[in-house]
């Protein structure tokens, strides 16, 4: 498993990340997952806070066992929920990140988090004092760097001027290209990208043709233009995952791609398609085919 650094900072990923939000609840069943990602090089581990009301932290932190000092650990903040009800309301004030990153210490049965994320942002946000917070966080060791998970322009931007992040946790896929209209700014900031979504919900999977027909479209695509766009990619590639993977990796901006797994299997199909060789030429032929779109919203 090859590695890169994110951005500017200290830490180098694996370019396959466990997205931990899929992991099922059984601890057993977790457990396995990470041990097999582990055993495939994997070394980066994305939750949040938020996953589960605090209780996919606990079971990351029981699944990594005395592993913590081999792996990236990263999670994220934002999302305050009531304990005693389902509603959530966003929270991106210094008093809540610095308290809730005590939460997250315990749940995850560590003494410090390595990548530590905003869940989400809004134009509206008291950034400077958001960002504050994670600077005082990161002088007192309880974090190593800081990053956000945002699709907006607009908070992308502000947080690329006014702040040392590492990373920002975007949507990407072939079928959702719309971040490849800021990864040169990105990279000129120092900071990478890390990906969620890459797969596009199993649409870019060996199960493309299935899933495609029982949606109703996805993203700027309808279902009659998804259904051919697949098709094509078919063409090109009949291992969709591996063209997915490597269509993301192929841009030097994004460090790692962020992927969920609730068996094993999952694991070894994933690493199946990452270890599997994809040419420029397919990649390239693969972005003829589908949409360059860009954001709409939040641009101002």
């Amino acid at each position: 498993m090859r590695k890169r650094r994110l951005g500017n900072s200290s830490l180098n990923v694996s370019e396959i990340a466990l997205g931990c939000m899929s992991l099922p609840d059984n601890p057993k069943e977790a457990k396995a997952i990470v041990d097999e990602a582990l055993d495939f090089g994997i070394s980066y581990f994305d939750t949040a806070d938020f996953y589960g009301k605090g209780q996919n932290e606990e079971l990351v932190g029981r699944s990594l066992g005395g592993k913590r000092q081999d792996i990236i650990l990263a999670t994220k903040v934002g999302n305050e929920w009531n304990e005693e009800t389902d509603d959530v309301t966003w929270n991106p004030s210094a008093v809540y990140i610095k308290s809730q990153v005590h939460n997250s210490l315990r749940r995850l049965k560590t003494d410090y988090i390595d990548l530590y994320q905003l869940h989400g942002g809004m134009i509206t946000d008291p950034s400077d004092e958001t960002i504050d917070a994670f600077e005082s966080l990161k002088k007192e060791g309880v974090i190593r760097e800081y990053g956000i998970s945002s699709i907006r322009p607009n908070v992308i931007r502000r947080f690329l001027k006014n702040s040392d992040i590492a990373s920002i946790m975007m949507q990407f896929s072939l079928l959702d290209r719309r971040p490849e209209e800021f990864l040169d700014e990105i990279a000129e900031a120092g900071v990478s990208v890390v990906t969620r979504g890459s797969l596009a919900k199993g649409l870019l999977t060996s199960e493309a043709l299935v899933r495609a027909g029982d949606t109703d479209g996805y993203m700027d695509y309808s279902q009659p233009e998804l259904l051919a766009a697949l098709k094509e990619l078919l063409s090109i590639e009949n291992n969709l995952n591996a063209l997915a993977l490597h269509s993301v990796l192929q841009h030097d901006t994004v460090a790692s791609v962020v992927a969920g797994a609730s068996s094993p299997d999952q694991i070894r199909n994933t690493i199946a398609a990452y270890d599997s060789a994809i040419s420029a030429e397919q990649i390239e032929a693969a972005g003829l085919i589908t949409k360059q779109s860009r954001y709409k919203e939040h641009r101002e």
